[in-house]
């Protein structure tokens, strides 16, 4: 009998900020340490970034210059206990 694998899926992460000089991500999926999960930035202002996440249900935030925003292309968010709120995928 075979093993039932976890599905991983390939999620991009992208956040309009042209005037933004350092955009990082945090979130359930790497203990909210934004230290080393900065975006890319593209021409057009763009910051991206892929990444490989198991099936499951994921709280997150922009930490743009900074400051902690809400992503403004996902309209899934709960609020979170520092009274702001956080974005949320589900795979």
């Amino acid at each position: 009998m075979a093993t039932k694998k976890c599905s991983a899926k390939q999620v991009t992460f992208k956040i309009s900020a042209p005037n933004a000089k350092d955009v990082r991500l945090a979130g359930d999926f790497n203990s909210w340490d934004p230290s080393n999960a900065n975006l890319k930035k593209s021409k057009d202002g763009v910051w991206k970034r892929d990444l490989t996440l198991k099936s499951g249900r994921y709280e997150y935030k922009y930490l743009v210059d900074g400051q902690w925003q809400r992503d403004p292309l996902n309209n899934l968010f709960v609020s979170n206990t520092f009274g702001t709120e956080n974005s949320v995928i589900e795979l």
